[in-house]
């Protein structure tokens, strides 16, 4: 999970420190800990205390295979506990690391939406050794639980249900928390969906859809801040943050013609786009850029489909 998107979730800081309480509650003798992981990157998020002979920080990030928590099992969610960590974990790398920031003992429990997506730890640490009854390990996963369905609460109210992407909601969220960054629109609508959908039924047109988020999703992903969105239907977004000369955004246009033209032969498809930018400078109004951009998206119907037009 990103942590732009869980940045920008309803109340995220107020239920993280909510979160951080109840743990403290459970675990009162401890430092306890809240990390996202993204990229292979641990990223310290909240702390139940900042006067601790622990030497973490919020704010505090490090490499994924150089922290205690990279040993967690995702995949089966179960909980790592460390009691002495000096007798028992061998790497002598892992004993180093952990002994600079003066941890001696060790619990933590992942923390994954529904769909199996790695959100972070919720950590529980001593600076000596120390013992995690059975009682209080149930009672922090009950709460790393609850803590689970309010980030699945927010992933279905910012994702679009059906191809995963960044929906409307999402979207003016995003325009409200970064209003003077600038970038550009790309309005993208499937040229004959219509009729693929009418001919061959809601499940091969849903199918379509897949497989434009999945193509516009993988085009995207090695570009800085690239947004894909689904505002609904047929019709999809992108947004790529920061001032682009109308070359680099002409290039664009023309990535998202290519990975969108190769179709089955009984799939019809093509793509319009509508482009509008703005200026960093400006107070971006996100719904004067999409009226802009469904202007230039008419336009490029109007002129043969399967192309790019700018708003002016």
């Amino acid at each position: 999970m990103h942590s732009y998107e869980f940045q920008m979730y309803r109340n995220f800081d107020e239920l993280a420190i909510d979160l951080i309480e109840l743990a403290k509650e459970i675990v009162p003798d401890k430092l306890v800990y809240l990390t996202s992981i993204e990229n292979d990157t641990q990223h310290i998020l909240k702390l139940s205390s900042q006067d601790s002979p622990i030497l973490l920080e919020e704010g505090m990030s490090f490499d994924l295979k150089d922290t205690v928590c990279n040993r967690i099992d995702f995949n089966q969610r179960e909980v790592l506990m460390y009691e002495d960590i000096e007798s028992q974990i061998e790497s002598t790398r892992l004993q180093s690391l952990l002994r600079e920031v003066n941890i001696k003992s060790y619990l933590g429990i992942p923390i994954l939406t529904k769909n199996g997506d790695i959100f972070g730890t919720l950590c529980v640490a001593n600076h000596k050794s120390a013992q995690y009854d059975s009682k209080s390990v149930r009672l922090l996963k009950r709460v790393v639980r609850m803590f689970s369905y309010y980030l699945e609460l927010e992933r279905r109210a910012s994702r679009d249900e059906l191809t995963n992407l960044y929906n409307r909601h999402y979207l003016s969220n995003y325009f409200e928390t970064n209003p003077n960054q600038g970038g550009a629109l790309f309005l993208i609508d499937l040229d004959g969906f219509k009729w693929v959908n009418d001919t061959f039924g809601h499940d091969e047109g849903d199918l379509v859809l897949k497989e434009v988020a999945l193509r516009l999703r993988r085009l995207m992903e090695p570009i800085p801040d690239s947004r894909v969105y689904r505002l609904g239907g047929d019709e999809f977004l992108i947004k790529i943050a920061d001032a682009l000369s109308k070359e680099t955004v002409i290039g664009y246009a023309e990535q998202i013609l290519s990975v969108l033209k190769e179709w089955d032969d009984h799939l019809p498809l093509s793509t319009s786009i509508g482009i509008a930018q703005y200026d960093s400078d400006e107070q971006a109004d996100l719904g004067r850029l999409l009226k802009e951009a469904d202007i230039a998206l008419y336009q490029s119907k109007s002129s043969g489909k399967n192309t790019y037009k700018f708003y002016k």
